[in-house]
């Protein structure tokens, strides 16, 4: 199969619209072509591409920050002389002044998959900025490594933020192209947005079930983002980010576990078991111990569960994350009533909202933990209407 890039650079073809316009690109590190060349390397090689500048999203364009919520400065490329915007330092939506240096926006961001990754919501932004100053932006696709599965609340009205720019389920099962076109519909945005489609790309085919596993090399497009395993995974062990518990973050195997050092994790994965069994088909959980290097719990043992789907008894359209990790939540809650599971910080700019409820788009998935006599039935009942609904909005937009 090719990716957008790849297509892009093979076909003069297709390339031709460009000529004679500038042309900034929007990447980040994973944006490499077939042979790991960075995407803006590639494209400076190409004699009929002017590149006049580029951008960064979180964690920038090359790779400049490993913890979350830490901003990068624009720069000058030292390699190629030309500037380099950052989308997550002083602003999060281009300027003006960024908006004059070009013609043609290509955008070549690899996505997880999961509405809360913000580079979901830096396309929604440089879309707005498009059509505002009349310029064209070219969606160079990728594969959706969580692949097409739907599962999560639907940010509510009210609960955008940048890690929920619409109202979208936590797990949405489309490509950043896709995502592209949904977005000028449903903004109503007048913008030249094209596509530059995958080549052969099959989502529910084993083994990688939208990643092509053994045909393609991973690279982290966040720093902790380290494999396809965290990609299936993250759509609800992101959620930890709001809680107290350690999402993993200073192990070697971030988003694939979660635990604490004043939890009994044997006894929460028992509790998961008796609540509900069904939430837990298509993976293997196993109890764990870890010490972060940094982040929550540093240099503390924590008690822990990992979340494994990478052998056999993975099973792609059985395995729910996001069901899973509210479970454990629900199963700390019903063991220790008074334990301070929501954690009360800054999230991403939210100033006045906790974060676990900005992270779901609503205090739904909170409320529910929180109250003793709801049960996995009630949040089921939520969740499927919501799934449902964006199952058939999205149903237009799909181009694969």
């Amino acid at each position: 199969m090719k990716f957008g890039i790849d297509r892009l650079i093979a076909d003069a073809g297709l390339r031709k619209p460009l000529s004679g316009k500038r042309v900034a690109l929007l990447a980040h590190p994973a944006s490499v072509t077939a042979d790991l060349t960075h995407s803006l390397d590639a494209l400076m090689e190409l004699p009929d591409i002017e590149l006049s500048a580029a951008f960064g999203p979180q964690h920038g364009l090359r790779g400049d920050k490993q913890d979350n919520m830490m901003e990068s400065p624009d720069f000058l490329d030292p390699n190629h002389g030309i500037p380099v915007f950052s989308l997550y330092g002083d602003v999060r939506k281009p300027t003006d002044a960024m908006m004059s240096t070009f013609d043609v926006l290509l955008v070549d961001l690899q996505d997880l998959g999961c509405r809360i990754y913000t580079f979901i919501t830096t396309l929604r932004y440089v879309l707005e900025a498009a059509a505002k100053h009349n310029k064209s932006v070219w969606i160079l696709d990728r594969p959706n490594p969580a692949g097409r599965p739907v599962e999560g609340l639907t940010l509510k009205a009210g609960w955008e933020s940048f890690v929920g720019a619409g109202p979208i389920p936590m797990r949405h099962g489309l490509t950043m192209g896709e995502l592209a076109g949904w977005f000028v519909n449903t903004l109503k945005m007048d913008v030249d947005c094209q596509v530059v489609t995958l080549q052969d790309w099959q989502p529910d085919a084993a083994p990688g079930y939208g990643w092509p596993l053994g045909e393609r090399n991973w690279i982290n497009p966040s720093p902790n983002a380290p494999n396809l395993w965290m990609t299936r995974c993250y759509a609800g062990t992101v959620m930890l980010e709001g809680t107290t518990l350690s999402e993993g973050r200073g192990t070697t195997r971030p988003l694939e576990l979660f635990g604490a050092s004043d939890i009994d994790a044997s006894a929460v994965i028992k509790k998961m078991y008796e609540l509900a069994p069904q939430w837990l088909e298509g993976c293997r959980l196993r109890e764990c111990w870890f010490e972060p290097t940094f982040h929550k719990h540093v240099g503390k043992l924590c008690s822990g569960v990992q979340i494994h789907v990478e052998d056999s008894a993975y099973d792609h359209h059985a395995f729910k994350p996001w069901r899973l990790q509210a479970l454990a939540f629900k199963a700390i809650r019903l063991q220790q009533s008074d334990y301070p599971l929501w954690r009360d910080f800054p999230y991403e700019y939210e100033l006045d909202r906790l974060a676990i409820d900005v992270i779901n788009g609503s205090p739904l998935l909170r409320e529910w933990v929180d109250d003793s006599q709801a049960t996995p039935e009630d949040l089921d009942h939520l969740a499927l209407q919501d799934e449902q609904c964006w199952i058939k909005d999205r149903q237009p937009f799909l181009l694969y």
